[in-house]
């Protein structure tokens, strides 16, 4: 679920293995990986202009025991599991999904009904109640979820997911509990 540039790829593997494969070389192995169904790509959407934004786009596992498997500290960090999680929720019912951009914010996700033409705003986070505040008293992590969503400026539904058990609703965005949203199979729109 990290943003990936071919670059970074590359300069990844100059740094660790020595070698500079051309950007060629890792655009095919991506698309291997893809096309093995063990990645999923997720392109990036500018939600001011409308468009589709090229480069840099997230991938995501289509099995997150690839990421067990290679999890050897058997830490794990939650973020990117359940924006997993909550990506390949959103493709198994049948949603288009894409990650959108508003000036210096994103959204972790554009969920689009392809049928109905509507949409959804996703962010994902394990917990928007963690106690650390800044020097106004405002709840960081609550802000940082809350505020992308609160600059659309459209009626489509608005959800912040986590596993917090106590929910709050903050100017009409919903905020839901992961697992009750899955073991519930909730619709988004």
């Amino acid at each position: 679920g990290s943003t990936t540039s071919v670059d970074g790829i590359r300069e990844y593997l100059k740094k660790v293995n020595g070698n500079e494969p051309s950007k060629n070389t890792i655009y095919n192995y991506l698309s291997v990986l893809e096309n093995a169904k063990i990645i999923s790509k997720c392109s990036r959407f500018d939600l001011k202009s409308k468009k589709s934004i090229n480069g840099e786009e997230k991938y995501y596992l289509t099995d997150l025991s690839f990421y067990f498997a290679t999890n050897t500290d058997n830490r794990i960090n939650y973020g990117p599991v359940l924006e997993n999680i909550i990506y390949n929720y959103a493709v198994l019912n049948g949603y288009s999904v894409s990650i959108g951009k508003i000036g210096k914010l994103e959204v972790d996700f554009i969920v689009r009904d392809i049928i109905n033409n509507d949409y959804a705003y996703i962010q994902v986070a394990k917990t928007i109640d963690n106690g650390i505040v800044n020097e106004k008293g405002i709840p960081v992590t609550e802000e940082r979820e809350f505020r992308p969503l609160e600059s659309i400026k459209d009626n489509y539904p608005k959800y912040v997911l986590t596993l917090d058990y106590l929910l709050q609703q903050r100017n009409g965005i919903k905020h839901e509990n992961i697992i009750n949203l899955v073991n519930n199979n909730k619709k988004f729109i």
